[in-house]
């Protein structure tokens, strides 16, 4: 199966701490890959690099084959790699519906003009709608975003990354600090995203975990600790050792 994503002896260094050190990893195209690990282990670090806020000490990051190790993040998405980040970074004054032409807007190249869009595109307006629907945000997409509950956030934040079009998508715990209430939407989202996109999820919601990768990789101490099937990753005897004897499946 071919290669969606890679990196090569990936290292980042603060000082004198590994925060990532020498992690290779494929996830294939298409796959719905799952990155785990204790608190500090190194996760959001990963994506950060990948996504390219951050530039890695050592090593190599593959985008379909091609080397984008190099690349400011903006021309990681026009290369379809997209992401979505722990605490959100959405525009609290825009709607969603705002929000959504903007970045079709970017996606297109028709700059920060996106009100235009709204009247004079036929098909960003069903773009709008249909994305609107998949992440279910109908019923608030006049709203201020900043006035949402912080699960439509979440959704909103996720809906963004979609409308770039990635071949990638890098998702960082979307369901961090969304109320339990709300999470069952956060997961089905998850789980509905188009089949043709390759996810990376980071995530410590172990039921989303486990009901959305077909393969899991355990970050520890920014090493690469063990790759794998779900199953095996859960029956792994080493993994629960680092999630101190507890069930990794609820």
């Amino acid at each position: 199966m071919p290669i969606a994503l890679e990196t090569v002896g990936l290292e980042k260094h603060f000082g004198g701490i590994a925060a990532v050190n020498g992690v290779s990893l494929q996830i294939n195209q298409g796959a719905r890959h799952a990155l785990i690990g204790p608190n500090g282990a190194g996760k959001t670090t990963v994506v950060n690099l990948l996504s390219g806020v951050l530039r890695p000490s050592a090593g190599r990051i593959l985008l379909e084959g091609e080397e984008i190790t190099g690349l400011d993040s903006y021309r990681r998405v026009r290369r379809g790699l997209a992401r979505t980040f722990q605490i959100n970074q959405l525009f609290p004054d825009l709607t969603p519906v705002e929000a959504l032409a903007l970045a079709i807007s970017e996606r297109i190249g028709a700059g920060t003009h996106f009100w235009n869009l709204l009247g004079a595109d036929d098909s960003v307006v069903p773009e709008i709608a249909e994305i609107l629907a998949r992440f279910h945000l109908q019923d608030v997409m006049h709203e201020r975003t900043g006035n949402l509950p912080y699960g439509k956030q979440r959704l909103l934040e996720i809906a963004l990354a979609i409308a770039c079009r990635p071949r990638v998508l890098l998702l960082d715990e979307p369901a961090a600090g969304v109320p339990q209430s709300e999470r069952h939407e956060i997961l089905a989202t998850v789980a509905a995203l188009p089949a043709d996109v390759t996810v990376l999820l980071i995530e410590h919601d172990m039921d989303i975990v486990f009901s959305f990768a077909d393969r899991i990789s355990v970050l520890v101490n920014g090493t690469l600790f063990v790759d794998g099937a779900p199953e095996d990753v859960a029956r792994d005897p080493r993994v629960k050792a680092v999630y101190l004897g507890e069930s990794l499946v609820a």
